[in-house]
């Protein structure tokens, strides 16, 4: 009996289905042991975060097993697309960390397409139907009923091929001729029930200019693609599995016109589908963020309310906590809704081990230690991140008058109240322990200063200084040192756990469209912005994106638009998950 290695065995048991069915093929043979993938996006707007996990399982499955993904654009839909798109995807995926081995575009086979078209008419697979769209979606029947066939199903071979070319002339109206693959109309699988597989558009296309008014479908373009690539693994997402069978066809179909009929199998992509990254809190629709985008409830692709992968980047996340989570959820074959909950998790485990920790105070309150020295200011040694000692200390200044967190201060406090209050002792992070003797009240009866006395024995770093006290820490900016800053509270744009069916809901009840359904599932207090912050001067030198703790609060990041005259910050993730509590 073979020896099987331990170690083996649980890698083996460790691998998704995906992983294992590559394996299968390469120790088959298939496609001459090679491996191909491609990540096929549409240029018709930014991606989201559903798009992150097609990403990471096409370029790691190529790079798990030495093989190679491309870039393909599935431009076939020239209404909807544009060059802006193309670049931010490109942009996205660098910054998750992958590269392509090549860029190309389904506009790069639009003639082999073509031709390939004109033959199927040749050989009776296909024929121009002049039928509207809604009559032609009538006659194809249900699952349980099967279609009507057209009366241009049958229409000469030259017929067909004379309103073929018509189509592409320019002076045929959209919508009133198509080309339809000739195959089942009683097939159990509607899409075998003759499928359009080209309409007119008669609009430029950004690549190919006037040279096409008629274009592919995308079940037509999409495998002969991959074929034309030399695609082995065409990974999708489950909705196309009852779309598998007419990819399988059409590039059946092509490789017989290629004089490939007898080596079907051995050498053709090979398409499985994955459940989708459906996140709770989170619409995925391009379709429904072009809107919001467009009807300006969030301020462009790029919000970090929206799910787009800019977004998140903007918004303050790491493509390594995304990744993480794309890991930690895996790759099934059911669709399930994920929790907002598990993926900020995984951004704050992330996160605490790259945040630079710096002090900021939100809501601040002046505090006067009456017993320091006027116009002393002393330079106190704060760590960059007590999770990386190679990443270094910075100074932050130490002065008579301060700015506190207003929260942290309450004049009648219970024996709970551990922070500072009159009579409580508390340390000040990086500094003195100074215990709390009053307070200053304006007409309103509203809080403005704060007082306290600090123990000058008690600096932080001194021998003996860390006497226990019952107070908490507590973080701080000098007032005289700090840097007034915009802070956003960001929080998740939907009230609603699962807003695409809160809104198909909505819509069915109200008779209303899209944008009047969104508006009624906004979270109200998706965003807070904060004009009167102040952070230390060494936050003023951190650059845009740069990963940032503000100590007690949570994960921010620096806003690309921030300036040093304007500084602009983004809440990533609090420290904690509070949003479950409030519910």
């Amino acid at each position: 009996m073979t020896e099987i290695n331990a170690t083996e065995t649980t890698e083996k048991k460790s691998l998704n289905f995906i992983e294992q069915k590559v394996e299968n093929d390469l120790k088959e043979g298939k496609n001459g042991g090679r491996v191909q993938t491609r990540f096929p996006p549409e240029p018709n707007g930014y991606l989201h975060i559903g798009h992150a996990k097609a990403i990471a399982l096409d370029f790691g499955i190529a790079k798990q097993y030495g093989g190679v993904c491309n870039l393909r654009f599935d431009d076939t839909n020239p209404q909807k697309e544009d060059t802006e798109y193309m670049d931010a995807i490109k942009q996205d995926i660098e910054w998750l960390g992958y590269k392509w081995g090549n860029v190309y575009y389904a506009s790069d086979y639009f003639q082999q397409l073509w031709d390939f078209a004109v033959e199927l008419i040749k050989q009776g697979k296909a024929y121009v139907d002049e039928q509207s769209a809604e009559i032609i979606a009538e006659q194809k029947g249900t699952p349980t009923q099967p279609g009507i066939d057209s009366p241009f199903r049958n229409r000469p071979i030259e017929e067909s091929l004379r309103l073929f070319e018509e189509m592409n002339s320019g002076n045929v109206q959209p919508g009133t001729l198509v080309l339809r693959a000739k195959i089942d109309m009683a097939n159990p699988n509607m899409h075998f029930r003759d499928p359009i597989i080209y309409r007119v558009l008669n609009i430029p296309h950004i690549r190919t200019g006037n040279k096409w008014n008629a274009y592919p479908m995308y079940d037509f373009a999409h495998g002969q693609s991959d074929y034309f690539e030399g695609v082995t693994h065409s990974l999708c997402t489950l909705e196309f599995v009852v779309h598998r069978p007419l990819y399988d066809l059409f590039v059946d179909w092509l490789k017989q016109t290629q004089g490939e009929a007898d080596n079907l199998e051995d050498n053709r992509p090979r398409q499985t589908e994955f459940n989708k990254l459906n996140l709770s809190y989170t619409l995925m629709s391009k379709r429904n963020l072009l809107a919001l985008v467009k009807e300006g409830l969030v301020d462009g692709w790029d919000d970090p309310r929206m799910p787009t992968i800019c977004g998140f980047r903007r918004r303050g996340y790491s493509p390594e906590s995304i990744l993480k989570f794309i890991d930690k959820i895996g790759y099934t074959t059911f669709d399930a809704l994920n929790e907002m909950a598990l993926l900020e998790s995984a951004v704050r485990d992330d996160l605490n081990s790259r945040a630079t920790r710096v002090s900021a105070v939100l809501n601040p309150v002046k505090l006067i230690v009456t017993n320091y020295p006027e116009g002393q200011v002393e330079d106190m040694v704060a760590i960059n991140n007590p999770e990386n000692e190679a990443e270094g200390t910075h100074i932050i200044q130490f002065s008579r008058e301060l700015w506190m967190e207003r929260d942290d201060f309450m004049e009648e406090a219970s024996k709970k109240f551990q922070r500072m209050a009159p009579g409580n002792e508390v340390r000040l992070k990086n500094a003195y322990i100074v215990k709390c003797t009053g307070c200053k009240k304006d007409e309103e009866g509203n809080i403005v200063e704060v007082y306290c006395e600090y123990d000058p024995e008690s600096r932080s770093g001194l021998e003996g200084s860390n006497r226990k006290i019952k107070g908490k820490t507590l973080h701080w900016v000098s007032c005289a040192h700090a840097v007034q800053a915009e802070v956003r509270l960001y929080d998740r744009l939907w009230k609603v756990e699962n807003p695409r069916d809160e809104m198909a809901a909505i819509r069915e009840a109200q008779n209303c469209d899209a944008v009047t359904a969104m508006k009624q599932m906004i979270n109200p207090d998706c965003l807070h912005t904060l004009t009167n912050c102040y952070v230390e001067q060494f936050v003023a030198t951190r650059k845009p994106l740069d990963y940032l703790q503000f100590q007690r609060i949570g994960y921010f990041n620096v806003d690309p638009d921030s300036t040093p005259e304007h500084l602009i910050f983004n809440r990533t993730v609090g420290l904690k998950d509070t949003w479950n509590k409030n519910k």
